[in-house]
């Protein structure tokens, strides 16, 4: 079973590498077309945030004796079904996917697929997803405490991000 969740965690840490070099090369296609960046000050609090919050995965999975418990199941569907709407969102949007704040000047934002439904939807994702990974690694304080400082940093970016929207010229 550990081998499972070292494949699990590796799964993860491939794919979110892979999310940065798309946000990456999305950004350089979005600058050349006159995209505005916002909120750069506070980026490097979510690599922070992100960094620390595998760090403590591995801390506490590693100092505590793993013992399959029953939410491993149904934390394990959950995480799957929060990854198909992971890749909702990046395909919604396409080449303006991106970790940072970028916007188009005068391009309206995306209204359909999940968008049409939810305004920040991958925020709402990666909530329950810090909620629900820990769980697959029985990293429970992990689960407690991230979830509500990725929060906490929401109240910086999402207003940097509605005001980037309203001012779009």
């Amino acid at each position: 079973m550990e081998i499972f969740l070292w494949m699990i965690f590796s799964f993860i840490i491939f794919q979110r590498l892979g999310e940065l070099v798309l946000a990456s090369r999305n950004r350089k296609w979005m600058l050349k077309r006159g995209a505005r960046e916002w909120g750069q000050g506070h980026y490097f609090l979510f690599i922070l945030l992100h960094t620390a919050f595998f760090m403590a995965i591995i801390i506490e999975f590693v100092w505590t004796s793993f013992q399959q418990q029953p939410l491993f199941y149904p934390a394990l569907v959950i995480f799957l079904t929060l990854q198909v709407l992971r890749m909702a969102c990046i395909k919604t949007l396409g080449k303006r996917w991106n970790t940072r704040i970028l916007v188009m000047p005068e391009e309206k934002p995306i209204r359909k697929g999940i968008y049409r439904y939810i305004k920040h939807p991958n925020y709402v994702i990666v909530f329950f997803e810090m909620m629900v990974i820990p769980v697959l690694f029985h990293a429970y304080l992990t689960a407690l405490v991230f979830p509500f400082l990725h929060l906490l940093l929401l109240t910086i970016r999402i207003p940097v991000e509605e005001k980037a929207l309203e001012d779009r010229a």
